[in-house]
């Protein structure tokens, strides 16, 4: 399985994003994750499709993974499809038609993926799973980072990995060199990682240990 770990921008520091954007490519990460927050979905407001140019125009080969957390996502899709993202992630509790969104994101030229938060039945994305690249799992409540890992959340991972054997899944949210080995172990590939990684000085080295620790010990 291919482990890919990715910052999450939400946690950088966001008077110099131009260079914490360089030092997230340069810290061998596979993609930038990039927050996406419209105060009605989650209780919090962050950036919009001008951070995603920002992000491609500082780091045009570093992959750049938007998680929209909003209730109208479709409302969005172009602008952010526009601005340079390469994967766009939308909830299943978004009040849309989530077929019809997710056949328009692949339309648009992006890869798609559905997010499902930690409150909600597992259930809920079956109807999704053939029509996309990525699940994402939410392992906090969306909204503001920092929070603690909520375990509870593994046993989606493990559901979907015995479903699902050969696609991506990703967890979000309390990621840290203990966590992401839960997650690893439980059938994740995919790690978010915000706090954790911007608040270390060197970047690459954490992302190099965070990436053996879940190779070995996942």
């Amino acid at each position: 399985m291919n482990i890919q770990i990715l910052p999450s921008l939400l946690a950088a520091d966001l008077g110099n994003l131009s260079s914490e954007i360089s030092r997230a490519e340069a810290s061998t990460a596979e993609a930038l994750h990039l927050d996406v927050m419209d105060a009605h979905f989650v209780p919090n407001l962050s950036f919009g499709p001008d951070v995603v140019a920002l992000a491609r125009k500082c780091a045009p080969g570093f992959s750049r993974n938007v998680h929209l957390m909003m209730s109208r996502p479709d409302l969005y899709l172009e602008k952010f499809a526009a601005a340079g993202a390469d994967t766009i992630q939308i909830h299943v509790e978004a009040d849309c038609d989530l077929n019809v969104e997710l056949r328009r994101i692949r339309s648009l030229g992006c890869k798609c993926a559905v997010v499902i938060n930690p409150e909600t039945p597992i259930e809920k994305i079956f109807p999704y799973v053939n029509e996309v690249d990525e699940i994402l799992v939410m392992t906090v409540h969306p909204g503001y980072g920092g929070q603690k890992f909520i375990c509870e959340c593994l046993s989606k991972v493990r559901s979907l990995r015995d479903m699902l054997p050969s696609m991506d899944i990703m967890v979000d949210g309390g990621i840290n060199a203990e966590t992401a080995v839960l997650a690893a172990r439980a059938g994740a590939n995919r790690f978010v990682a915000g706090s954790y990684l911007f608040s270390q000085a060197d970047m690459r080295a954490a992302v190099e240990d965070l990436r053996e620790r879940i190779i070995r010990h996942g």
